[in-house]
């Protein structure tokens, strides 16, 4: 049976989990998650002017990391739909943050987004677009906000293939993790259950660059990330040249 991932039950979920949402996110990781959050401000191209989008923002540790990689030379926007996660986001940004980092946390349904078509530089989305209802509404949403020739940015986790982590990674991910998340942060919807029955569904690698091609993107790689335990998919929404070029090699 597929895992549940309506709306109403990933709102809930992430409410009940958002204040102990950060402790648990580094220690069932080790810190790592540091790491992989820095792997994708770096393939960022800032070369592409205009605001930067962090869809399913969650307490919003990206935005803020893109906003200080900027130093407030530009615009980051944080959205996502659970209410109690964009509090935490904005406690985190009053604190110690300038005027000119300011980062707006706005409550909206990544399916559904509240912004013009070609928008912004870049939309990023870490471990988030796995909770989406529909990761092919969630995808194509993300690139008709995107500016043409703009990135779309996906950190998630994935399953390792290496013969000898991936084991080791499903008994962690299966038996370890569930106990110690819901110590951490007890909730009713088993939270930390979920988390590997939507990983072990959700398409990685050439799955999911497909995807993403398939939903109005180009160019999609995929980087494998600390064995493989996360990968970072990077794509780019075409712009005339790259339409005119792909006509060309149709023709």
């Amino acid at each position: 049976m597929s895992v549940d991932k309506s709306g109403q039950r990933i709102r809930q979920m992430f409410g009940e989990i958002s204040s102990r949402y950060d402790l648990n996110n580094h220690v069932l990781s080790g810190g790592v998650d540091y790491y992989w959050r820095h792997r994708t401000v770096a393939a960022i191209d800032f070369e592409v002017e205009g605001p930067i989008l962090d869809a399913c923002t969650g307490t919003g540790d990206l935005a803020l990391a893109i906003a200080r990689h900027q130093k407030g030379s530009r615009l980051v926007v944080g959205s996502d739909f659970t209410h109690q996660m964009l509090e935490i986001a904005n406690q985190k940004h009053r604190a110690g943050k300038s005027a000119a980092d300011r980062v707006p946390f706005i409550e909206a349904d990544t399916q559904e987004l509240p912004f013009a078509d070609d928008t912004f530089a870049a939309v990023t989305v870490a471990f988030g677009l796995r909770n989406v209802t529909s990761t092919e509404r969630g995808l194509k949403e993300m690139a008709r906000v995107t500016k043409p020739g703009g990135q779309v940015l996906v950190l998630e986790f994935s399953k390792p293939k290496n013969r000898i982590i991936s084991p080791l990674y499903q008994w962690y991910f299966r038996n370890v993790l569930p106990v110690i998340g819901q110590l951490l942060a007890r909730n009713d919807q088993s939270a930390y259950d979920y988390l590997p029955q939507s990983v072990g569904e959700f398409p990685d690698g050439k799955e999911l660059t497909d995807l993403m091609e398939s939903c109005g993107m180009t160019n999609a790689t995929w980087k494998p990330l600390t064995f493989g335990i996360a990968t970072l998919y990077v794509a780019r929404k075409p712009d005339a040249s790259t339409a005119t070029a792909n006509d060309h090699a149709a023709a």
